[in-house]
């Protein structure tokens, strides 16, 4: 018979919502109750943790685990979401090229404790709406900056000179497409999410982590 009180590591892909494949798990292993420990948007894919029966009691400390991902920055740009979905906002008039080094320089900046935005496109509420919910009736809540703290932050890859990959890794509460933003002003430009992999959350990862489709 199969426990079902259990802590499960998935690795989402990307199209789908972490509503979608909470769906999925709860009807693949049959269980009654069951949550998620972080949502991923669509767009990305990479590690969700859920919690079925009793184990759900401890969603909360599974919060708390540190997340790491790999971003891919489009620079020139800005969405009104902050990643590829969304629609085109602001555009840079120059052609920049970006050096490796004048982004290590302003990627230093952001490790360690930093206040952060939100994004207008979140899950976050306001009045008990949540802000998704406004900005798709094109109201756009500015909230205030939050305290989030980055422990690692490193340059990946620059490709033709206006992506850049990063490796982050962060505690809850950080948003990943802000982070995108403000980088990418540093660097005297827009910018956008284009790729996004949650590759670990606390201690699981890819390798001990499982597809949908071999539950």
């Amino acid at each position: 018979m199969m426990n079902s009180h259990q802590v499960i590591s998935i690795w989402k892909d990307k199209g789908i919502t972490s509503l979608d494949a909470l769906r999925l798990v709860k009807k693949k292993l049959k269980v009654d109750k069951i949550g998620h420990c972080g949502t991923l948007d669509p767009f990305a894919e990479g590690i969700l943790v859920f919690c079925t029966g009793n184990k759900t009691k401890e969603i909360d400390s599974f919060m708390n685990y540190e997340k790491e991902y790999i971003a891919t920055i489009f620079l020139g740009e800005e969405t009104d979401t902050l990643d590829l979905t969304g629609k085109s906002i602001l555009k840079s008039k120059k052609d920049y090229n970006f050096k490796q080094n004048t982004i290590e320089q302003v990627l230093k900046k952001y490790s360690g404790e930093i206040e952060q935005i939100p994004p207008y496109y979140s899950a976050l509420k306001f009045h008990g709406i949540r802000l998704y919910d406004y900005a798709r009736k094109g109201i756009y809540i500015r909230k205030k900056p939050r305290t989030v703290r980055i422990d690692k932050i490193s340059l990946l890859e620059i490709d033709k000179g206006n992506e850049v990959t990063i490796y982050v890794k962060c505690t809850k509460g950080t948003y990943i497409r802000s982070l995108a933003r403000d980088i990418a002003y540093d660097l005297g430009t827009y910018g956008h999410l284009v790729k996004l992999k949650r590759v670990a959350v606390g201690p699981f990862n890819e390798s001990n982590s499982l597809m949908l489709g071999n539950l």
